[in-house]
């Protein structure tokens, strides 16, 4: 049967690159983008507006089109989530409930991305193991850690080919900044391009785990056509590349713009979440059930970012 893909949430920064990565696979129109935002997405695919929420909307979506996997984009990142806590708990858990359900009567496949911020402040901050302690203190983590949870029991109990990806801070180059703990790094490229100038609201040692896009879409890719046998885990895969802190983004990005000043004024909120958070990710389990390997390098993602960011803005 040719796989035909329902993205919803599919307008944001992940489902941007996702979408063009699944028609490069399985054909130009094996995809279906769903968001509900009426904008012009910046690639070529069949678009409805719908929302996450609207259970019968999507269910609709799914019998018109013949769907045989939903991949659930949709959700709030983690300062957004905090802000409006109730938003987040709607979108981020009971919509990837609604989509649970669906797969399970439609008898259909379902993607859907946990994070990192699952993990807490009791939680090992090195080399982070795939099975430890986890015990978030966000609303984006306790979504995302009660929907690994969810995604395991509609699999144990209904069979559901449910699989994810514990996503780390994601760095791309082709949508805006939005307001998630890592998005400072997007913010730095973009006011040091423009200003030579950046106020950081981290501390300038804060370590967190990144990857850069291509590899977090190759991995999602990855794992989907991986054979239902290599899944071993089914709450959600530790994801790794590599791990820096403000201060080594600083000094990277000072071989491109030497003239770039960065002043650390440090947002309580935000760094409070950050240091809940992990410094680096033990993703073996990924490695060993399905022969994930990330292929960019801290360097090489400064790189191609700075220089696609700058080309962007001198437009």
């Amino acid at each position: 049967m040719k796989e035909k893909f329902l993205v919803v949430g599919a307008f944001g920064q992940v489902g941007t690159e996702l979408v063009p990565f699944l028609q490069k696979h399985f054909g130009k129109n094996s995809v279906v983008a769903v968001d509900n935002r009426k904008i012009k997405p910046n690639f070529k695919a069949k678009i409805e507006i719908a929302s996450v929420l609207n259970k019968k909307a999507i269910s609709r979506l799914v019998e018109k089109y013949k769907i045989t996997w939903i991949v659930n984009l949709a959700s709030l990142l983690s300062v957004k989530s905090e802000t409006v806590p109730e938003k987040a708990f709607s979108i981020n858990l009971l919509g990837l409930k609604n989509t649970l359900e669906i797969a399970k009567d439609k008898k259909i496949k379902l993607f859907w991305p946990s994070s990192i911020a699952v993990f807490g402040p009791t939680t090992p901050k090195e080399k982070t193991p795939q099975d430890t302690i986890v015990e978030p203190t966000t609303m984006y983590g306790i979504t995302k850690r009660a929907g690994e949870l969810l995604c395991q029991y509609y699999y144990l109990k209904w069979g559901v080919d449910v699989r994810s990806l514990r996503y780390p801070g994601l760095l791309d180059y082709k949508t805006e900044p939005s307001m998630g703990t890592t998005e400072y790094v997007k913010h730095m490229f973009y006011q040091g391009i423009k200003n030579n100038f950046y106020e950081c609201p981290l501390k300038p040692n804060t370590t967190l785990p990144m990857m850069y896009m291509e590899d977090a879409i190759l991995a999602t890719i990855k794992l989907i056509l991986a054979k239902p046998e290599k899944i071993k885990v089914r709450t959600s895969y530790n994801l790794a590349s590599f791990s820096f802190a403000p201060k080594d983004l600083f000094e990277e990005l000072k071989k491109y713009l030497p003239k770039l000043k960065v002043k650390y004024k440090v947002d309580p909120k935000i760094q409070k979440i950050a240091n809940s958070w992990p410094k680096s990710i033990d993703d073996s389990r990924a490695q060993k059930d399905w022969g994930w390997k990330p292929k960019y390098s801290f360097e090489e993602t400064v790189k191609i970012m700075y220089e696609n960011i700058k080309r962007k803005l001198e437009k």
